[in-house]
């Protein structure tokens, strides 16, 4: 019965798609080229340019009839404070049995801005925690046993593979506020060699962007000033200098999933960190499609993405301006087409529909924090999160990963839902790049709603994941993700559709998503 629900539900959708799928998909691109374009300067968090891009998408939501559902029309405004790194008046040094050696930044070391106010001074030894994992209840603690009062905790990529990707993400989320408690100073993160995503010098280059916090002290992660930092790896043997370890041999370990000890180094820390800040603010936009059922139209299934991207930052071959054409205009296009699907079919939804296009994803899923925590709506009558963010649309469809999927009941709609349109659910291919924290659903978990992270799905080892890997490395979160990069629009429509029958089928069911009883996340709910 469910099965056969879900397949009605389907072809209302399709029944209902007016336009074929060459002219749906270039609808999609046409909202991508349009808020990748050059003259919105990037979408940075509280520039004009992501004032102007969520203009173009209010314009969208009114033309689809949708309702404003923020506290300001559709706007629900955020106040942050900017901080950036000034990595030129900053410095750093090790002391060690070696004596001294100085660190460049943003060369060697990059501080962040996030979280909170940077130290503009912090001098510590150092310790290294493993893989900076606390999870007792999981039976893994790599802090057990260690001095961590008025330390700088040093911890590396990965983590065992008895444990799900989604705890392991989750547990590093959650690491720099649990440190600062212990009275920790600060933490640096490693990267193994072959784990690393980003190549160090495109780290350097974001390093001047513009990081955020809250201005109101009771949403941050940390009451107190906490360095947070990354390290070069090819460079991150220094840490270990004198300790009578061997990083390589930690990063092979890592590399594995094997066991990784957790010591004292025999290096200290002593850096200087200058900042400047300002205040600011940026808008979240939420948008209301009113369920059709009089009792469970009090009730929402939110759809998110982020509308903001890294901005005008430093150029790369001559270009400064870091378009974000799948990261995310692309996701705010697909909320916009979904919403045209659900406005179009026979079949309406019974609950409401929120659509959430947040701010400040790129500075810490800062705007979708803010909304799942002082939501415009009561946070209990949210029932589910679904969530679209770098969905890439760079080699066929023929598989999805909705991330979450083995958390909640959400997982069952997903599979009904991909058993009816032929696309399989594949697992995460690479759980230690932390993809379960790195987007907007996150935020909703975090607040005890059930949520999936909806991504193409491809298995390691295959050619799609040497696509992926190469787009990570060459176009990720640099001037090259922009509209002239090759793309299948055609092969978005497919997910959007799936997505958009995800959606009808949680908003259109007797009961609200549940956590799995197994869940470690259902500890969350409210």
């Amino acid at each position: 019965m469910r099965k056969w629900i879900s397949g009605l539900l389907l072809a209302s959708i399709s029944i209902a798609a007016p336009a074929a799928p060459d002219d749906r998909g270039e609808a999609w691109w046409k909202h991508v080229r349009t808020l990748a374009d050059d003259g919105y300067e990037g979408r940075g968090t509280g520039k004009p340019g992501y004032d102007r891009a969520a203009d173009y998408v209010i314009g969208q939501l009114r033309a689809l009839g949708l309702k404003p559902a923020g506290t300001d029309g559709y706007k629900q405004p955020v106040a942050f404070v900017e901080q950036v790194i000034l990595s030129q008046q900053s410095s750093a040094s090790l002391t060690g049995p070696g004596g001294h050696t100085a660190l460049a930044a943003p060369a060697d070391i990059i501080f962040s801005g996030g979280g909170g106010p940077a130290p503009e001074t912090v001098g510590a030894p150092l310790v290294f925690a493993g893989y900076g994992l606390h999870l007792p209840e999981a039976g893994h603690d790599d802090f057990a046993g260690l001095d961590l009062k008025g330390r700088i905790v040093v911890v590396v990529s990965g983590g065992p593979a008895t444990l799900s990707g989604a705890l392991k993400s989750h547990a590093r989320s959650e690491r720099a506020a649990w440190l600062a408690k212990q009275g920790a100073l600060g933490l640096i993160q490693l990267v193994t060699p072959k784990q690393v995503e980003i190549p160090w010098d495109r780290r350097m280059a974001l390093a001047s962007q513009p990081a955020l916090f809250f201005r109101d002290p009771a949403l941050r992660d940390t009451a107190t000033p906490f360095l947070n930092a990354q390290f070069d790896p090819a460079k991150s043997a220094l840490l270990f200098a004198g300790s009578g370890h061997d990083f390589a041999q930690i990063a092979a370990a890592a590399d594995s999933s094997g066991p990784v000890p957790s010591f004292p180094l025999a290096q200290r820390l002593d850096a200087k960190v200058a900042a400047r800040r300002a205040d600011l603010t940026s808008p979240n936009i939420i948008a209301l499609m009113p369920g059709t059922d009089p009792q469970l139209s009090r009730e929402y299934v939110v759809l998110s993405a982020h509308l903001d991207g890294y901005g005008v930052g430093t150029p790369i071959d001559g270009d400064a301006i870091y378009n974000g054409a799948l990261d995310n205009a692309s996701g705010v296009a697909s909320l916009l087409e979904i919403a045209r699907t659900l406005r179009n079919g026979t079949v309406k939804p019974r609950r409401s529909i929120l659509f959430a296009i947040v701010t400040a994803e790129e500075k810490g899923l800062l705007g979708s924090s803010y909304f799942a925590r002082r939501p415009t709506v009561p946070q209990r009558t949210m029932v589910a999160d679904l969530n679209f963010d770098m969905a890439l649309p760079i080699f066929p469809l023929t598989s999805v990963t909705p991330i979450g999927y083995d958390q909640s009941s959400l997982g069952k709609d997903a599979e009904a839902v991909s058993a009816a349109m032929n696309l399989p659910i594949t697992p995460d291919p690479f759980p230690d790049r932390n993809v379960f924290i790195r987007s907007d659903q996150y935020s909703f978990i975090r607040a005890g709603i059930p949520a999936l992270f909806f991504k193409y799905g491809f298995k390691a080892g295959t050619p799609e994941a040497t696509v992926e890997r190469a787009w990570r490395a060459n176009i990720y979160h640099s001037p090259r993700d922009d509209a002239n990069q090759p793309v299948m629009p055609a092969e978005s429509v497919k997910l959007n559709d799936y997505v958009a029958a995800v959606t009808l089928r949680v908003a259109n069911a007797p009961q609200r998503p549940a956590w799995n009883e197994d869940s470690f996340f259902r500890r969350f709910a409210k």
